[in-house]
């Protein structure tokens, strides 16, 4: 991939980012935390239909992606899920391998992921999934973007540590780049992040959190 690799350090198997001094994904169950925050939050897999878009803010481990296609896949729908993610730090294939084994991804969607991309790093065309992974900062890349999502993974690190993922502009990006009626999910609860979202044009309400978070967020295009 071309951009600045993402540099790793790894806690009980769980990779976590150096430059943020933040983890991937949940320490005790991340396809858990993927199923309840941006699935559930999201009312997926009851939304998807053929050709459903999602799009997403970090690609990190390619976590969210292998969960959201094995929801399509067991869903029964005809034609592929679509999946693009915006990443600015891409992750090393083996770092992604060893982080996806310790998560416990359904092993041949992650096979088969994680070839495709081997082969070409920022995109991947599979049985069930068309995935594009836009390289570099978000605060550029999105506006540039031509696409529009049924629903978005709002999954940066943590506000206090990566704000530029966070940042009202690029929150304002995210809503003129969600079709009509469509949603949006994130693991933060914190208060300038809903404000955010509402004042980008989504109606915003606080769920359950995954594991020890006591809240998330969610919301819907007005």
């Amino acid at each position: 991939m071309q951009g600045q690799r993402a540099e790793i350090d790894w806690k009980d198997g769980t990779p976590v980012a150096t430059r943020f001094d933040d983890p991937y994904f949940s320490l005790s169950n991340g396809p858990a935390e993927t199923t309840h925050v941006f699935l559930q939050g999201n009312d997926l897999p009851a939304r998807f239909n053929s050709g459903f878009h999602i799009a997403e803010l970090g690609f990190g481990t390619g976590l969210n992606c292998i969960m959201a296609w094995d929801a399509f896949r067991k869903s029964g729908l005809p034609g592929a899920l679509r999946f693009t993610s915006f990443e600015a730090f891409p992750m090393a294939n083996p770092d992604m391998t060893r982080a996806l084994a310790a998560a416990g991804t359904p092993p041949d969607l992650t096979d088969r992921l994680l070839s495709a991309l081997a082969e070409t790093p920022d995109r991947a065309d599979l049985p069930g999934l068309t995935l594009r992974v836009i390289l570099g900062d978000a605060r550029e890349t999105l506006p540039a973007w031509t696409g529009c999502a049924d629903a978005w993974f709002l999954d940066g690190f943590s506000p206090a540590k990566n704000p530029e993922l966070w940042g009202p502009a690029l929150l304002r990006e995210v809503a003129r780049h969600t079709a009509p009626r469509g949603t949006v999910a994130t693991y933060s609860a914190a208060g300038h992040i809903r404000r955010g979202l509402r004042d980008s044009g989504f109606d915003v309400t606080r769920a359950a959190g995954f594991g020890r978070k006591r809240h998330m967020s969610r919301g819907i295009l007005r």
